[in-house]
């Protein structure tokens, strides 16, 4: 008898170890929260706890340098990450679009995907404890129709949902058709972090 695994999903996970950048960072997107007037109004009318550029500023690594040094550390790992999933590009992947998160205690961001992208990640600045981690989708779960649920004690690669437990200087990368969320924090502090899309 055999059992074989197919179908891997790879999920990409590295430190970068510079407590300056960190703290750097953290000022850049405070900073940003502080005086974003559109994005304020974008995450208040859309009911996020907190702020986000997504929707209102598209050219971060041009208007802070910090960043800019965060997107060429990105740009190696990327890299990596692409060659390790065997994935055939014939080109280098570009970052196609980069904001920033500032999560407010009780914050949430319900599942999702990120269309028109080859890789996906978040780059955590702050991560208070009860922040929560990243909550990863079984890509098959939707066909899965009368399929049992898993045991409780079934390896990470069998379940339905793996939990990403973030720490501050950690990127995490994945595909972008992944669907991925992040659970109800319950910190008391704020959630910081840097999306961004490779295309």
């Amino acid at each position: 008898m055999a059992i074989r695994t197919l179908f891997v999903t790879r999920l990409y996970e590295a430190m970068i170890d510079n407590p300056a950048l960190i703290e750097e960072l953290e000022d850049s997107v405070r900073m940003l929260a502080a005086e974003d007037r559109a994005g304020q109004g974008w995450s208040k009318a859309h009911g996020y706890r907190g702020y986000t550029s997504y929707a209102s500023l598209n050219d971060l690594p041009a208007r802070d340098p910090v960043i800019a040094d965060l997107v060429k550390l990105l740009n190696g790992h990327v890299r990596r990450f692409a060659e390790e999933s065997h994935l055939d590009l014939g080109r280098r992947l570009r970052l196609d679009s980069l904001w920033v998160n500032l999560m407010k205690p009780g914050a949430t961001h319900s599942g999702h995907i990120h269309p028109h992208s080859v890789i996906s990640g978040t780059f955590y600045v702050c991560v208070p404890p009860g922040s929560g981690g990243l909550k990863l989708e079984d890509p098959r779960l939707p066909l899965m129709m009368a399929a049992p649920p898993r045991t409780p004690d079934a390896p990470e690669d069998s379940r339905s949902f793996v939990y990403a437990e973030p720490k501050p200087g950690m990127v995490l990368l994945w595909e972008s058709w992944l669907r991925h969320e992040v659970p109800p924090s319950t910190a008391k502090g704020d959630r910081i972090s840097i999306s961004f899309n490779y295309s």
